[in-house]
């Protein structure tokens, strides 16, 4: 992994915590941290929106070095849109990443290739940072579609993304058949995928791509993490189920312990 590219580990708590749960969370899961696992690794919780505000104001008053990020958003700023959230209402609550692109958003809420680059656009004009997930189908990874799949979605969430905003840009490799279902892809096929995203962010940005951090993502515990680290182009975890328990979480964080 390149020196600049800081580990970024980020928990995905999806449909799950109340605010009251949340603040519990993240309180232990500090406690647990040391001043040198924040210097390692640059540490960000998901929680739903509902716990947003709490959390904020929990990092903000206790001076937690932990990151904020939202787990989705919608592409206009405002408007007739009842029950979506705009990219201004999240950076007024200090967030600092928004997920875009998940496979059960495009899945379950039939989010396309078009949608995400919207929603990519939409969290860079309000100044946060995009998680961008990418991944395949078991049936697309059993006909090697693979690499053609993963280059499309990054290639299309990207239309019209400079440089200068590439900067800030995360991606997050994320199988779809690995997701909350126990299985993983070997770190070797990790590797090899996130290597294929980082050549295709080559292919658009040159140089820059060295410096942009891939996560992966798929039934990230404290069993496997250090071994999907250990990979060069692996820089970091975005963590679902194992995120929800701050003990667990902490050591997915302090893997190189």
């Amino acid at each position: 992994m390149a020196e600049a590219r800081k580990p970024i580990i980020a928990g995905n708590w999806k449909m799950n915590h109340t605010h009251l749960d949340a603040i519990q969370v993240v309180q232990k899961l500090d406690y647990q941290l040391r001043p040198e696992d924040y210097r390692a690794v640059e540490v960000v919780v998901c929680p739903a929106f509902t716990a947003l505000r709490s959390i904020q104001t929990l990092i903000d008053g206790d001076k937690l070095e932990v990151g904020l990020g939202a787990q989705n958003l919608w592409y206009e700023d405002q408007g007739a849109f009842t029950g979506e959230i705009s990219g201004p209402m999240l950076a007024k609550l200090n967030v600092d990443y928004v997920i875009v692109g998940h496979s059960e958003r495009r899945q379950i809420f039939g989010e396309t290739d078009e949608v995400v680059n919207k929603k990519v656009k939409a969290v860079y004009r309000n100044g946060m940072k995009p998680i961008l997930c990418v991944g395949e189908t078991l049936e697309e990874r059993d006909a090697g579609e693979t690499e053609a799949k993963v280059r499309s979605q990054v290639k299309e969430a990207l239309k019209g993304v400079g440089q200068d905003q590439a900067e800030a840009l995360v991606v997050a490799y994320e199988p779809i058949w690995a997701i909350g279902t126990g299985r993983n892809a070997t770190p070797e096929d990790a590797d090899e995928t996130t290597g294929q995203i980082r050549d295709e962010l080559r292919t658009k940005y040159g140089d820059l791509a060295d410096s942009i951090r891939i996560q992966y993502g798929g039934s990230v515990k404290p069993g496997n993490i250090a071994d999907l680290m250990a990979k060069p182009n692996i820089d970091g975890a975005l963590v679902g189920g194992a995120s929800l328990d701050p003990d667990e979480f902490a050591r997915v964080i302090r893997y190189r312990i």
